[in-house]
């Protein structure tokens, strides 16, 4: 048994060193998620025969990195519900009202990681609490690191891109109606993209 424990570990070990991005360990530190040059999207299945994109223009976040240790790694955001904009004014106006985000009551909208994961390669894996009407659920993102560059005005930045999944109706967005011809018309699935982009405090 003992020697099955020892292989085990040394196992683990080796996979934990091939999961650290040398590139990334460089990159160590706390960043502003920049939102002039991030999109936080989503897409919603809309009459079972095509899809809605939408997005949110006003939020703010920020990012720990631990290149070393990603596991250690945090990040967090803060969503402006009544930026929603899905490129219709009367359907952005029923996303704010009471049969979906209620903006006036719950204005916001928020995520904190709880959990980062190394997936080898350029591949990550962040948990995390999203809070929505009140109600906080876990969901997981996979993200890709895109790498890092200094802009010309001398910042310091790193780039992700994200995917999720959720379904709505487990933060009580429950609203919908049915089509005459089967199935109804918004899907509870929801696909959430991140683009983002991050600089580096000084």
């Amino acid at each position: 048994m003992g020697i099955f424990n020892r292989k085990d570990s040394a196992e683990t070990t080796t996979q934990a060193a091939a999961a650290v991005n040398p590139d990334l360990a460089a990159l160590t530190g706390d960043y502003t998620i920049d939102s002039a040059h991030t999109t936080l999207g989503f897409v919603a299945r809309h009459a079972m025969v095509t899809n809605v994109k939408g997005k949110f223009l006003d939020f703010s976040g920020t990012l720990h990195l631990d290149g070393s240790d990603p596991a250690a790694s945090t990040a967090s955001l803060d969503i402006k519900m009544d930026s929603i904009d899905t490129g219709s004014a009367d359907r952005d106006g029923h996303l704010k009202s009471a049969d979906f985000f209620k903006t006036e009551e719950f204005p916001t909208m928020t995520f904190r990681s709880t959990k980062a994961e190394a997936l080898g390669g350029d591949d990550y894996r962040i948990t995390g609490d999203l809070e929505i009407l009140g109600t906080t659920r876990p969901i997981t993102i996979d993200l890709e690191f895109n790498g890092a560059a200094k802009d010309p005005f001398g910042n310091e930045r790193v780039g992700f891109e994200g995917k999720a999944e959720i379904l709505r109706s487990e933060w009580g967005l429950t609203w919908n109606a049915a089509l005459e011809t089967g199935g109804v018309l918004v899907s509870d699935k929801i696909k959430l993209n991140f683009d983002i982009s991050a600089i580096k405090n000084a």
